[in-house]
């Protein structure tokens, strides 16, 4: 009696080959373009921040009759400051001020050069100036 002969079927080594180089070069290709549209992200993310942030100060006005001061700064949004005396918050929904998208903690001025306030960050490279994801980002453009 003969016994059948299993043949095995499989992808030959050159076949793993051309998948792994089309995969790399669908990666070479597409990448660069996500990380572009990332940071760009980043951005809007720290514009929308921004402008939560400016929304809580004025409520925040609105019941003390003026704005946190720069010592308080943006603390007094989320823990009532000693002096204050119709503080109805905290103003935000986390526990704590928020950082921008890069983990850096955003700047407060009180009063403002631009405004009754300024809310800033650096972007991505932590210093003034710079353009792309390197942009300054600020509550009064």
């Amino acid at each position: 009696m003969k016994t059948p002969i299993r043949r095995q079927s499989g992808f030959t080594l050159l076949e793993l080959l051309v998948v792994l180089a089309i995969i790399a070069l669908l990666a070479g290709i597409v990448g660069p373009q996500v990380m572009k549209h990332m940071g760009a992200s980043k951005t809007k993310a720290a514009r929308v921040q921004i402008e939560d942030l400016s929304a809580s100060l004025d409520m925040y006005k609105l019941d003390e009759g003026r704005y946190p001061n720069q010592q308080q700064g943006l603390q007094a949004l989320i823990q009532k400051p000693s002096d204050a005396r119709q503080w109805n918050g905290p103003y935000l929904r986390k526990e704590k001020v928020p950082q921008d998208p890069w983990l850096q903690e955003y700047h407060y001025v009180y009063p403002g050069k631009h405004g009754a306030f300024d809310i800033f960050s650096y972007g991505a490279d932590g210093r003034e100036g710079g353009e792309g994801e390197d942009q300054d980002i600020n509550s009064w453009e």
